[in-house]
């Protein structure tokens, strides 16, 4: 079920730098016009072992629409099991994506839960953004130091993760209990954002133990899935603090 090549293909400063410190790294493409500025990139590169090629003009290979002259051919990323993620971090902090679309929302919610401290991103391997070039450059490098979970179903996942003693928080604009401020993020915990636009699926917004809201301004209709994702990350991040 797990998608192909997770992370394969990583574009962008930042994400190709982790990946190269990860030991992902087979061969390093960059735009002859920067090689000067990402000297130490390269360097990096190659006392890895990784093959180092100038290439006259990157954006015909790549991916995304700005690669900042690097392009990167890594070994895939292994997801890892459910109980895997749940037991690396105690209390479990674990962010679940119910098949959100936008690889760059994607991207930037990894970077928030890493920096949030969070430990594992679970996602769908249907229905849902692909973890390549734009996902992993948004990210930033995030995706190298997170479990990555890939699941039949969320709502399936939801389930085990009850099992596991995982509570799980939903994030919806009909919510019926505040996000800020709930002292069970104190617990083991897993927060599940739904999709752009639509939000919770309604299999997945049954079964989760909680679905809170973010209260807003009435003039503003919904947050972006990635702001939205970053306050409810670091709301964990600030209880967890508050209580330490």
């Amino acid at each position: 079920m797990a998608p192909a090549g997770i992370g394969a293909e990583v574009e962008g400063v930042h994400a190709v730098t982790a990946a190269v410190a990860a030991g992902r790294a087979i061969r390093l493409l960059v735009d002859h016009s920067r090689s000067e500025n990402l000297g130490d990139l390269v360097k990096a590169a190659r006392i890895a072992g990784v093959v180092v090629e100038e290439v006259d003009n990157l954006r015909d290979v790549a991916v995304t629409s700005a690669p900042q002259g690097v392009r990167l051919e890594c070994r895939p990323i292994s997801p890892v099991p459910l109980d895997v993620a749940v037991r690396r971090s105690s209390p479990a902090a674990l962010v679940v994506l119910d098949h959100l679309e936008d690889p760059r929302n994607v991207g930037a919610i990894a970077r928030s839960a890493l920096a949030a401290g969070f430990t594992g991103l679970i996602m769908s391997g249907r229905r849902a953004a692909p973890l390549g070039a734009a996902a992993f450059k948004a990210g930033a490098g995030s995706f190298e130091h997170l479990d990555i979970v890939v699941v039949g179903s969320i709502a399936s996942a939801v389930d085990e993760m009850r099992k596991l003693d995982v509570w799980t928080v939903g994030l919806d604009s009909d919510g019926d209990q505040p996000l800020f401020g709930m002292s069970l993020f104190t617990e083991p915990v897993a927060v599940v954002l739904g999709a752009e636009g639509s939000g919770l699926s309604r299999l997945v917004k049954e079964r989760v133990d909680v679905v809170a809201s973010i209260p807003v301004d009435s003039r503003v209709e919904s947050l972006n899935a990635s702001v939205a994702a970053a306050l409810g990350l670091f709301e964990v991040k600030r209880v967890r603090s508050r209580e330490s």
